[in-house]
C-alpha cells in the first residue's frame, strides 16, 4: 500500500506561552497537524486519506474534485494524485479564469498533474443537483472518476477527522479549528471526550455552516455527535481575504513563537481565540487547544 494511505503518527501537541492568553488565566496549546504529512498537511490528509483508500479499492481511473482559485483542497488532491499515480481533475469556480494566467495555487495543481476545468459560478453553485453534477463531470471528462466533494467533506472524511478528536481526548477543555466546509469540525467533535467542546471559527461569512455540520454528522454518524459551537464574526471580509491587520497579527504571532502561520485559515483561528480570550469568553483556568490545519 502506498505510504500516503498508511496511518500517520499523532501530530505534535505543544504549549505556547502567550501573554495575551496568560493575562486571562487561559492556557494555549497548538496541535501541529500541519506536520502530520509532508505533502498533505493537517485536515487535508485526514479528510483525503479515507476517500483515497475508497477510490483505490473501487479501481477508479482517477479523482475529480471542486474548489475555488485559491483552494488548499485542490492542491492537496493534486499532490495526492501524484503520490498515488492517479489522474486528477479539478473543477474550478469561475469560467472567466480560463483565459488568464494561473495563480500560484492553480499552477501548483497543474504542476502536480491536475487537469483544470473552469466552470461558471452559477453551475458551480448548483453542483449538488445530480443533473448539474453529471453534466459538469461529463464536460470535465471525468464521468468515471471518483468524486471527492468541495473541501473533501463527506461521511468518509468525517471518520478521518474523528481520529483527530481521539488524539486530543483530555488535551484541552476547548478544541478550536478554523472552518471552511465544516467537515473537520464535524468529525473532530465526534472524537473528543465527554466534557470537551469543539469550537469552529468560520473563514467565510454567511451563517450557513451549522446546518451543513448537522447534515454531515447525520450522514457519517446517523445523528448529532459531540459538543460543538461556532464563533462567527471572524471572517475578515471573506475567504482568502487577508487584510493588513490580520497579516500583522499573524506576523507578530510568528515572531513571538517562531512558528509559521498560514493566513487563510490558521491566522483567523488564532485571531478569534485571542479576541475571545480578551472578551472573557473563556473562564480562568481554561485550556484552549488550537488545531493548526495547514502551513503557508
Amino acid at each position: 500500500m502506498n505510504d500516503v494511505l498508511l496511518p500517520r503518527p499523532a501530530s505534535p501537541l505543544i504549549e505556547v506561552a502567550d501573554a495575551r492568553f496568560a493575562a486571562h488565566g487561559v492556557r494555549l496549546l497548538l496541535k501541529r497537524d500541519d506536520l502530520v504529512h509532508p505533502e498533505l498537511p493537517g485536515n487535508k490528509w485526514r479528510k483525503l486519506a479515507p476517500n483515497l483508500r475508497a477510490a483505490v479499492a473501487a479501481g477508479r481511473p482517477g479523482l475529480v474534485t471542486f474548489g475555488g482559485a485559491y483552494s488548499n483542497h485542490l492542491r492537496a488532491t493534486a499532490a495526492a494524485g501524484r503520490l498515488l499515480g492517479l489522474s486528477t481533475v479539478g473543477v474550478v469556480r469561475g469560467e472567466e479564469l480560463a483565459g488568464r494566467p494561473l495563480n500560484d495555487s492553480l499552477a501548483r495543481c497543474a504542476a502536480d498533474g491536475m487537469r483544470l476545468h473552469f466552470t461558471s459560478r452559477q453551475d458551480y453553485r448548483r453542483k449538488a443537483d445530480p443533473e448539474v453534477l453529471a453534466r459538469l463531470l461529463a464536460e470535465a471528462g471525468a464521468a468515471d472518476a471518483y468524486v471527492i466533494p468541495e473541501g473533501g467533506s463527506n461521511a468518509l472524511a468525517l471518520h478521518g477527522c474523528r481520529e483527530l478528536g481521539r488524539e486530543l481526548r483530555g488535551m484541552g477543555d476547548v478544541v478550536a479549528v478554523a472552518c471552511g466546509t465544516g467537515g473537520t469540525l464535524a468529525g473532530l467533535a465526534a472524537g473528543l471526550a465527554p466534557g470537551q467542546r469543539a469550537l469552529g471559527v468560520p473563514v467565510l461569512a454567511g451563517g450557513f455552516l451549522g446546518a451543513e455540520i448537522r447534515s454531515l454528522q447525520a450522514a457519517a454518524f446517523g445523528g448529532p455527535a459531540g459538543d460543538w459551537t461556532l464563533a462567527e464574526g471572524f471572517a475578515h471580509g471573506g475567504y482568502a481575504r487577508v487584510p493588513a491587520e490580520l497579516d500583522d497579527f499573524a506576523a507578530d504571532f510568528e515572531a513571538r513563537h517562531g512558528l509559521p502561520v498560514e493566513r487563510i485559515y490558521v491566522a483567523k483561528l488564532l485571531w478569534a481565540l485571542a479576541a475571545l480570550t480578551e472578551s472573557g469568553a473563556f473562564a480562568r483556568g481554561t485550556t484552549v487547544t488550537a488545531v493548526v490545519t495547514g502551513r503557508p
